[in-house]
């Protein structure tokens, strides 16, 4: 970025003086900063932070990304190289702001500050959005980051809720009155499985946008033919008679399998609809995935697929679900609108000049290098070689389930009492420093409260239960994601 052109070796010397230049004064063409309260702020969080990057190549070298930079008042600045981060954070002119994306905040202001336009890329996906912050001038990409969507994970919540719900119905217990058609949609309703997917994305574009000067969007618009991807071949009238042209779905089953079970091959007896790729293991009600079994043969075959039970022939005639399809093209406009509210410019590109823009530069295909090349915007030269996107994963905000139960159904523990205990959240991520005892060490990760103040944390290596409160200093609180 063109502002980081002061040599590397110039040496500085901090002074006490609040109105003196700050090193970071020293990048912004000798701004003399002004002091405040946070200047006070105590940092002894400074020494325990590294910042990693990789060199790759001739001396100037390749990193890994770049990294966000607050002022005082929380404006945001030109993301500076990992280098100069340290040095304002070893020099106490700065501190750690927040770990996910790594941000640090100044202890100074800079109101006329000379920022950078930067520009949001956007690849929406069903599982997987992409996500990557480009300099349109420079062909730098700052930021990248792949944000993985929980909307099968709440779809499968919601089932086993409605599962349950009707269990109780049936056995005349207390329940929830069946509703049908007693409410209204409001316009634009989306699932709770599709708004999650919209939501997710509007959160990150609000949270990119405070952290560094994001002045346009780009955003892949794409919409999938389904009939298409099935039948490439697919033209005209053909469109509105489907598969099913002329058949009932029985009578179609019965036609296409020679009236006999597709696994032992009997005949002349009572044969049953069967689902090759089972719904519990993601498969769906479309006729591809129908075929026909005798009674003895469909619970032998239980909850496996075709192929897992023998016979893979049967497997290849099921046809890819079009779930994540449907997904993308249910939600696109959705998603442009919410994109348009935020008042920045938005440019639509479409799938193919996404895929033409990554191919002329010889890029694989990822998820945030997808992201990178959406549009006609795209610079000429992208620098992204050692970039190494930062991996988000939607965990939502705890669960509405008041008590947890045993395989019976019956409540194991109390009700939910407080959010909060001692200060800290399940889910926050700490630092516990453990001087004696059996779980002696240092160890970060997610913990898990409980209300006596003996806390559980949840690191790489394994769980660690036991760990008081006491011991345990706040690295970030949970904001709902996972990295």
């Amino acid at each position: 970025m063109r502002c980081f052109t002061i040599c590397l070796e110039q040496r500085y010397t901090p002074v006490q003086d609040r109105d003196s230049p700050t090193l970071y004064g020293m990048l912004l063409n000798s701004y003399r900063g002004i002091g405040s309260a946070t200047y006070e702020k105590p940092f002894h969080n400074i020494s325990e932070v590294t910042i990693t990057f990789c060199r790759t190549g001739g001396k100037g070298g390749v990193f890994l990304s770049y990294i966000f930079v607050l002022d005082t008042n929380k404006q945001p600045l030109n993301p500076v190289h990992p280098g100069w981060a340290r040095k304002l954070l070893s020099s106490g002119r700065a501190a750690v702001y927040k770990r996910y994306p790594f941000t640090i905040i100044l202890k100074v202001a800079v109101p006329n500050a000379d920022v950078q336009p930067l520009r949001l890329k956007i690849d929406p996906g069903s599982k997987t959005t992409g996500l990557a912050i480009v300099n349109d001038d420079t062909g730098d990409v700052p930021f990248a980051a792949e944000l993985e969507h929980r909307g099968q994970r709440i779809k499968k919540s919601m089932d086993s809720r409605r599962a349950v719900r009707r269990s109780r119905r049936n056995r005349k217990t207390r329940y929830r009155k069946p509703r049908f058609l007693n409410r209204k949609r409001k316009e634009g309703w989306l699932p709770p499985s599709l708004r999650s997917r919209v939501e997710n994305i509007e959160t990150w574009i609000r949270r990119l946008r405070s952290l560094c000067p994001i002045t346009a969007i780009s955003l892949e618009l794409v919409k999938f033919d389904t009939q298409k991807l099935q039948n490439p071949e697919i033209s005209g009238i053909e469109y509105q008679q489907g598969e099913l042209q002329g058949y009932e779905v029985r009578e179609y089953l019965l036609e296409k399998f020679g009236r006999k079970c597709v696994y032992c091959g009997v005949e002349n007896v009572p044969l049953q609809i069967e689902h090759i790729v089972p719904k519990a293991r993601g498969g769906s009600n479309r006729v591809s995935n129908l075929t026909l079994a005798c009674e003895p043969c469909n619970k032998r075959k239980g909850n496996q697929t075709a192929k897992e039970f023998g016979h893979p022939k049967v497997q290849a005639q099921a046809k890819k679900p079009l779930k994540d399809t449907a997904a993308v093209n249910t939600t696109r406009w959705a998603l442009y609108r919410r994109i348009k509210a935020t008042g920045l410019p938005v440019e639509v590109g479409t799938g193919s000049r996404t895929k033409y823009n990554r191919s002329i530069r010889k890029l694989p295909k990822t998820h945030w290098l997808d992201a990178a090349c959406v549009g006609a915007s795209t610079p000429e030269l992208l620098k992204v070689e050692g970039i190494r996107p930062l991996v988000i994963t939607a965990m939502g905000r705890g669960s509405r389930q008041m008590c947890r139960v045993d395989k019976y159904g019956f409540p194991r523990t109390s009700a939910k009492k407080n959010k909060r205990v001692r200060g800290f959240q399940t889910g926050d991520m700490v630092k516990a420093v453990v001087p004696t005892g059996k779980n002696a060490g240092t160890y970060i990760g997610r913990v898990a409260i409980r209300s006596n103040g003996s806390f559980d944390i949840k690191t790489k290596s394994g769980k660690i239960q036991g760990i008081s409160y006491r011991y345990c200093q706040m690295l970030q609180r949970t904001d709902g994601y996972a990295y």
